[in-house]
């Protein structure tokens, strides 16, 4: 069993010039209140030979890491000074009774307008690992994004052996463009957005793109001792694949609950799922260095980013001075950009610990299931207006056919203040109001409907929930993201799910525990979780395309009996609409 003590000189490093590449995490006091500013700001940054001004927070991209240990209490003072609304979320911290910080824009809060400040305020209860921040309005977190790195309590230890170093590696996509003006193209037109010019390993394009041998990710590494790698999906619109030459990895956590350990030679990863892997070196340096790249996982139909980014691992090694560029470089053989059933094999190895101390506290009974499908559509063609979606339609994406339209309010606020009237209806309905064959031949009728509807639950009710991917305009995966807690991901399938054979093959005693999941490709996904949380609680494609295009809803945990089962007020510096 490893300790957890970390020291903070490379932290206080990071602090000073940017992003950690080996990031040496601090101790911190069990139960210390952690405060952090975050000024949003505008730059000018130079990737495949395009300069061009993007937002940041303190002026760094990815952003600054966010460290504490679990119990800790978090203050994040952030500053808005640029043009655009901006919120934060804290993507997987479950804000037990903090809904007002969880972040995304007119579901939990009203943005934060220009020269405004709000101070998320939360404690971390129950969760140590790897997760991420990330701005949630439009698609500002295409550069809005770092790394939160939860510590066990102090004198705590992994339930791993103890790490040399740990090393966040954050996966993006970059634009040679303003990324607000492709999304706002695409809604405008009813089209598809214009693709990413490049992927990135933390902010870094690599040497396979033109000018950018130079923005190079490189991990040096001696022989013969563990890394702790944290790997985060915060890419737009693209599943990966990622995999480093000739090395295998042992994954031992999913968005940041530890799980069983497993070898393998790729990691799968979605937007919005983070990955810890061990990474144990060779035991003498080799004389080469070695390609860890990633390229798209993509099932659906139309245009995607298909390159590769590229970082390199070398290994240190004082006997051998030739030059990085001199050494023979080794490069890993990704799978097939389709291979929807890697994928599926690949995820079915994920397993919750499920010991004593880190128990797999999956419902066994359940009081409300439902059932929804996910999928893409359209919306017809406003008059007098040329329309560039299928069969001059605009795109549009819905949960059982009901595309989400973000209101001109916060949800939390109206729920909270009893002003639900004109905001939102709370009649959502749990499964789809025309069942039809959602995999095979799609229907004649592609349109969704429009509005702003929200699932109502008692407190502390378990809920199973299967979601269901249609063919209605191509089959696709689509990572789903829950807000505000963890799931169980007990069963999962290809084909239409059949409630009278899919339970027979639900695992119940350690399936893995995550708060976001790939609905398979032309298949279906089940998880369970415990409505124990009072609030708002945003559910969405974390493909920001789909979200863009309505592929989102609301989920409302009434309060319980108890006091500490009840949502407190909003703090007096809310922002307002």
């Amino acid at each position: 069993m490893g300790s957890s003590h970390l020291h903070s000189s490379t932290l206080k490093t990071a602090l000073l010039f940017g992003f950690c590449v080996l990031l040496q995490l601090p101790e911190i006091v069990f139960g210390t209140t952690r405060h952090y500013t975050f000024n949003i700001k505008s730059k000018n940054v130079t990737r495949l030979c395009n300069t061009k001004s993007i937002l940041t927070v303190n002026g760094r991209y990815p952003g600054p890491p966010l460290v504490a240990r679990e119990g800790d209490q978090v203050l994040v003072k952030v500053v808005n000074q640029v043009p655009n609304n901006v919120t934060i979320h804290w993507h997987g911290i479950q804000q037990l009774r903090s809904g007002w910080a969880d972040g995304p824009a007119y579901i939990t809060q009203c943005p934060i307008q220009t020269g405004q400040t709000y101070t998320y305020n939360f404690t971390i209860i129950g969760q140590r690992g790897t997760l991420f921040w990330h701005a949630h309005i439009s698609w500002l977190r295409s550069t809005i994004h770092g790394p939160i790195i939860i510590l066990p309590k102090k004198n705590e230890t992994y339930p791993f052996d103890k790490p040399y170093k740990e090393v966040p590696i954050i996966f993006g996509e970059w634009w040679n463009v303003d990324p607000e003006a492709v999304i706002s193209q695409a809604l405008q037109t009813g089209a598809g957005p214009n693709v990413s010019d490049a992927y990135t390993i933390n902010g870094l394009p690599g040497p396979l793109y033109n000018c950018s041998s130079k923005d190079t990710f490189k991990l040096k590494v001696k022989p013969g001792k563990t890394y702790l790698l944290r790997l985060i999906n915060a890419a737009m619109n693209d599943e990966l694949f990622f995999s480093i030459a000739n090395h295998t990895v042992t994954v031992v956590e999913a968005d940041a609950v530890y799980t069983k350990p497993f070898q393998t030679d790729v990691i799968v990863i979605t937007p919005g799922q983070t990955t810890n892997v061990l990474l144990k070196t060779k035991p003498f340096s080799p004389n080469a260095t070695f390609f860890m790249t990633a390229g798209p996982y993509f099932t659906g139909l139309g245009s995607f980013d298909n390159s590769t980014v590229a970082g390199i691992l070398k290994y240190k090694n004082p006997s051998n001075h030739s030059p990085i560029n001199k050494l023979p470089l080794f490069k890993p053989t990704l799978p097939p950009l389709n291979a929807t059933t890697f994928v599926a094999n690949f995820t079915k190895q994920f397993r919750s610990l499920a010991s004593a101390k880190f128990p797999a506290n999956v419902p066994q009974t359940v009081d409300k299931r439902f059932f929804f499908t996910i999928g893409l559509g359209s919306n017809p063609c406003p008059k007098n207006m040329t329309c560039q979606g299928p069969n001059g339609t605009k795109f549009a994406a819905s949960v059982n056919n009901i595309s989400f339209a973000l209101p001109s309010t916060a949800l939390l606020q109206s729920y909270f203040l009893k002003q639900s009237y004109g905001v939102y209806t709370s009649d959502f309905p749990a499964n789809p109001l025309v069942p039809f064959n959602y995999t095979g031949m799609p229907p004649n009728n592609t349109f969704v409907s429009n509005g702003t509807r929200a699932v109502v639950l008692p407190f502390n009710t378990s809920v199973e929930l299967v979601m269901q991917d249609t063919s209605i305009l191509g089959a696709e995966s689509h990572p789903l993201h829950l807000h505000g807690f963890n799931f169980f991901v007990i069963g999962e399938g290809f084909g239409n799910y059949d409630p009278n054979t899919g339970p027979a093959s639900f695992n119940l005693v350690d399936p893995v525990e995550r708060n976001t999941v790939g609905v398979p490709s032309g298949g279906w996904v089940a998880v369970r979780f415990l409505a124990n949380n009072p609030g708002v609680w945003f559910m969405h494609c974390h493909f920001d395309v789909h979200t863009s295009w309505g592929l989102r809803m609301a989920w409302i945990v009434l309060d319980g009996l108890l006091p500490n089962q009840k949502l407190p007020p909003p703090p007096s510096d809310l922002p307002k609409c």
